[in-house]
């Protein structure tokens, strides 16, 4: 689709570069489409060097580093926001008060592309349904594109690829619903997986708030829209928002899974994910051997709980996106045999978001050991364990504790519970480090 007549000659500030790709993406197709950037972020050149290094060759892109300005925020065409920066940012409120437009990358893609649109949020789980349903539909032989909070893929430059006939698969976390939200706008489809306290420290501690930002996901839904609710949250969605709720209902649980259907990646967790996928692809009627065949085939997502490599008879695990307890909780039922985890050593620690370890904590004992990363979160939980625990301050030494007392047979399960800001960029490079430092052994 041709769609660079939306942003020809227009003045544009993109807030927000990162290091992840999107934004780097967003604001190369919005420079070949001829607007006038300027890009702006609070980090450093030199934090950003190689995201400002794959956009350095534009004449129509300017740098503003290290700091916004309000005149950057004034007479502008359109400011794009990128997720995490918060709607009450000053610099937000600037533009508005100057009547300049704010957007979010994932739903300006939807409002332009037009193309049915599924969405997909919760605090947990959303990637790999994501995934997971982008790989029924490609089995299914329909045209389709992933984006919205995935790693590298720039929610613009897909309108380089899609066509009317296409599907889109959007990842959403509660940011980007946010934006949808600001454009009064709810995808066809949308999946709201799970609900648990997160983000706490950017929502002040408040999960109304978050689920608030969570809820535009479906509640600009029209009647023949559908809204698949996965069973643990649906009750405090139903009970919060049903009577604002247009669109037609569906509540799934693991069990609307068949039984027969094996799956490549563990944990009763992922067959409730992957019921979740297939109850979408069924909005498509997809037939079910089309999608038992994706479902059994796919191999999970980067970074959740997935396998690097066996060293000596140790299983190695990454786990880095569980930023939550309630995903190190859910990391350790997968691997646990009738409720025993005595052959884990986990791997866990960051940097706190102030949410509850008290059910986690509780549960640790019953690993073989805990060797603890170094983070404010940690400093937390620390003395709450029931043995003097070592701190690791990199995390090779973290694994090198933890492969020195595993044995044959046992799993080395990398599952930090909490954020990984500090210690590493984002929680994709603390994974990447530590698929690398295991690769290595």
């Amino acid at each position: 689709m041709d769609a660079s007549a939306h942003f020809r000659g227009k003045r544009i500030t993109v807030m927000g570069l990162g290091l992840l790709g999107r934004g780097v993406g967003d604001a190369r197709y919005l420079a070949e489409c001829g607007a006038e950037l300027i890009v702006t972020d609070l980090k450093s050149r030199a934090t950003l060097a190689s995201s400002v290094a794959q956009l350095e060759s534009f004449p129509n892109i300017t740098f503003v580093l290290g700091e916004h300005r309000f005149e950057n925020f004034r007479g502008r065409d359109l400011i794009l926001k990128a997720a995490g920066v918060p709607l009450d940012s000053i610099y937000i409120a600037e533009a508005k008060k100057n009547k300049v437009p704010v957007r979010m990358s994932a739903d300006l893609f939807a409002e332009i592309s037009g193309v049915p649109t599924v969405g997909v949020t919760g605090t947990r789980g959303k990637s790999t349904v994501a995934h997971m349903l982008h790989s029924i539909l490609k089995e299914a032989g329909k045209k389709v594109v992933l984006g919205g909070n995935v790693r590298g893929v720039s929610n613009l430059e897909l309108l380089n690829e899609v066509s009317p006939e296409h599907i889109a698969v959007l990842e959403l976390d509660s940011w980007q619903c946010q934006g949808w939200g600001e454009a009064k706008m709810s995808p066809h489809i949308a999946v709201f997986t799970a609900l648990y306290q997160d983000h706490l420290n950017y929502y002040h501690g408040d999960l109304d708030t978050y689920l608030a930002d969570k809820a535009h996901i479906f509640l600009h839904q029209k009647p023949e829209d559908t809204l698949i609710l996965g069973k643990q949250c649906a009750p405090a969605v139903i009970e919060k928002y049903g009577d604002q709720i247009a669109s037609r209902i569906r509540v799934v649980d693991e069990l609307k899974l068949p039984d027969t259907w094996a799956l490549r990646i563990p944990g009763l967790h992922n067959r409730y994910n992957a019921a979740l996928a297939l109850a979408a692809a069924c909005e498509f009627d997809i037939d079910d051997g089309e999608s038992r065949k994706a479902l059994e085939a796919f191999a999970g997502v980067p970074g959740r709980l997935e396998f690097v490599r066996e060293v000596n008879g140790i299983k190695i695990y990454n786990d880095t996106t569980a930023t939550t307890p309630e995903a190190t909780l859910a990391a350790l039922a997968a691997f646990s045999n009738d409720g025993l985890t005595k052959s884990i050593i986990l791997i866990m620690g960051g940097a706190d978001k102030g949410l509850d370890m008290s059910v986690l904590v509780e549960k640790l004992p019953e690993v073989k050991n805990v060797v603890l990363l170094a983070g404010t979160g940690t400093d937390r939980i620390r003395d709450k364990l029931h043995d003097a625990r070592v701190v690791y301050h990199t995390l090779s030494e973290a694994v090198d504790a933890a492969m020195l007392v595993a044995e044959q047979g046992d799993t080395v399960l990398f599952s930090p519970a909490f954020a990984s800001f500090g210690m590493f960029q984002n929680e994709f490079d603390r994974g990447d480090q530590f698929a690398a430092i295991v690769k290595a052994l």
